[in-house]
């Protein structure tokens, strides 16, 4: 989008473009480091994280894909190959054959807890090179605005 087209938008749009901007440079950074030190895409390690945070580390497939907002191919496909690498079982519903739950193995939460060593390390240092305390705190607040009710806590429980 060129300047002169930038200039003429709206505050909000303006906001939106530098909010999707800085979203596209973060998750290239951090998705290329995740695959080069654990073998993980950011998509992964969410969906690993969710499990380990799921009652019973499972949850309905559809439903993971709607909180991690992948289609239903999409989530297939995630979920295969983090069950070819035995980080993830496929489950299904003895009271309903239609359901099939995604469960996260020891081998997954090994995998997590591992990548979360780093990962949590590299957001620290790219955020804080870059905002001090108080900045951070205020971004934080806005987007929770935006993002609604939710758990900050991103580290994979005990």
């Amino acid at each position: 989008m060129s300047s002169q087209v930038l200039s003429e938008q709206s505050l909000g749009a303006q906001t939106f473009v530098a909010l999707l901007r800085a979203h596209t440079a973060v998750t290239r950074h951090l998705n290329a480091k995740l695959d080069a030190e654990h073998g993980l895409t950011i998509s992964d390690f969410e969906v690993l994280l969710r499990l380990a945070r799921a009652p019973d580390r499972r949850m309905r497939r559809v439903d993971l894909a709607h909180e991690v907002l992948l289609t239903a191919s999409g989530i297939t496909r995630l979920l295969d190959g983090l069950e070819r690498a035995g980080w993830v079982a496929r489950d299904s519903c003895a009271a309903d054959r239609r359901v099939v739950y995604a469960v996260l193995t020891d081998s997954g939460v090994a995998k997590l807890r591992d990548a979360a060593s780093t990962h949590f390390a590299q957001v620290e240092t790219l955020f804080g090179a870059r905002f001090g305390a108080s900045e951070l705190e205020g971004l934080t607040e806005l987007l929770a605005r935006l993002g609604g009710e939710g758990s900050g806590d991103c580290e994979p429980p005990e």
